[in-house]
């Protein structure tokens, strides 16, 4: 048995609920737009993306670019409701008290939102300064670079290391990079989460240790693994 070394979360919908804040005020700006898309529309489509390949699907949807303010307006716009509504992530906190390896965060959000929401909540403090934004590198999920990224700021090998993510767009990013991807579907789909790749995938982050546990072996089937999983439940 070998015991990783480095575990990457994401942090919008893995580490703090935000995720249904953050796209109830990006759909009613698309709305405005003369953009007719609901929330479902919002967690199919664009969770997941970087801001610019947001911009770049709008164009994609209507035609033409937002208005040149629209970015702005919809940070924020965003982040008066995240200081007001967000939450962490049920047993995250207690979570992370109980890993003992080192972790991260490697987000697709920009550095200003990741510490106004894990401040927010309280974990701002468990990070420190290992917190990671796609702002960081070249390329956004589902390029590999920002969880390579990570993983070499943690001077860690990315075989070495586990993300936790809960979109396809972040799963596939993980696979590219060479690391073991444990999916959190609490709002997603499983089966979304399974066909990008993911080894694993759970809806309770309290079952997280556990699982790290059962996915430290290398022998262990992804069949097993989820065997084990449903016995954590009961």
């Amino acid at each position: 048995m070998r015991d990783f070394r480095l575990v990457i979360f994401d942090c919008d919908g893995v580490l703090v609920d935000s995720e249904r804040i953050s796209n109830r005020v990006f759909c009613s700006m698309l709305n405005d737009l003369g953009l007719r898309v609901t929330i479902e529309d919002m967690f199919q489509h664009f969770v997941g993306l970087s801001m610019p390949q947001c911009v770049q699907l709008i164009t994609e949807m209507s035609g033409r670019p937002p208005p040149p303010d629209f970015v702005e307006t919809l940070r924020e716009r965003t982040d008066v409701a995240l200081r007001a509504e967000v939450t962490p992530i049920p047993g995250v906190a207690e979570v992370l008290d109980v890993i003992r390896v080192p972790f991260c965060v490697a987000s697709s959000g920009n550095h200003q939102k990741i510490r106004l929401t894990l401040g927010a909540t309280g974990l701002l403090e468990k990070f420190g300064d290992r917190i990671y934004s796609v702002a960081d590198v070249k390329n956004p999920k589902p390029a590999p670079d920002i969880f390579l990224y990570a993983a070499r700021q943690m001077a860690v090998e990315p075989g070495d290391c586990v993300v936790i993510e809960d979109t396809p767009t972040g799963v596939r990013a993980g696979v590219a990079a060479g690391m073991h991807v444990l999916g959190f579907c609490a709002n997603t789909p499983e089966n979304r989460l399974k066909e990008a790749g993911a080894d694993a995938v759970f809806a309770d982050m309290r079952l997280l240790p556990a699982l790290l546990r059962s996915a430290a072996q290398p022998s262990v089937t992804s069949d097993e693994r989820q065997a084990a999983l449903s016995r954590t439940k009961r």
